[in-house]
């Protein structure tokens, strides 16, 4: 049946990215266009990465869990779509505004604020997800299953950010959930990415926070 430990390791990199976003925008002196470029590029990535990772769960996951899981599933699905809808809402307005704040710099306290709006909704998401959601996948869903999700995202992710996705993932990660998800991966994959991945968030993390070690914040 489905390990779903990976989405523990996944909620963990959206809460410390995310929670960290907010301040890093503000942080942006009023006009500094070439420091709102880095910072608006970090905050594209992470929009696009949780867009594929909810996309991935409406595919994937809520149609079976309300085929099998009866009632305790129809409690619980509908409010993860709303909660979904709800967070699709905030990336729609962070992407509206953010082309103009990397280029000039200006509008970042407005930019800031939805951010902070998406960080809330996202936080209780996720909370809620995983005191319902993962216990019902992992007795309703099998291995094969549960793999699309993460399939699902890798697929449509340019492969040029795939391995610095994976290093965000990494930064906080358990060593053996790692190693379980690259279990199936390609052999270079699995030989490689353990090495590479962590040296490419180190990379991004000094660029975007000035620290290749920014805060954790874990599991919530």
């Amino acid at each position: 049946m489905a390990d779903v430990r990976d989405m523990y390791m996944a909620h963990a990199m959206f809460r410390r990215e995310f929670s960290l976003l907010p301040e890093l925008i503000l942080d942006v002196p009023e006009g500094d266009g070439a420091r709102a470029e880095v910072v608006g590029a970090h905050a594209e990535l992470l929009c696009s990465i949780l867009h594929l990772h909810h996309e991935g769960e409406d595919v994937y996951a809520w149609p079976k869990l309300l085929e099998r899981g009866g009632a305790a599933a129809e409690a619980i699905v509908p409010t993860m779509e709303a909660q979904h809808h709800a967070i699709d809402e905030c990336v729609t307005m962070i992407r509206k505004i953010l082309p103009a704040w990397r280029s000039t710099g200006r509008r970042g306290a407005e930019l800031a604020e939805v951010c902070d709006r998406l960080r809330v909704v996202l936080i209780e998401h996720m909370a809620l997800e995983e005191r319902e959601i993962l216990p019902l996948a992992e007795k309703l869903m099998t291995a094969a299953e549960w793999s699309q999700l993460g399939e699902h995202g890798m697929k449509d992710m340019p492969k040029s950010k795939l391995p610095l996705g994976f290093g965000m993932v990494m930064y906080e990660g358990d060593p053996e959930v790692l190693k379980a998800v690259l279990a199936d991966a390609p052999l270079v994959a699995r030989l490689t990415m353990p090495i590479v991945a962590p040296r490419l968030y180190a990379k991004h993390a000094k660029r975007v926070y000035g620290t290749p070690t920014p805060p954790r914040i874990g599991r919530g």
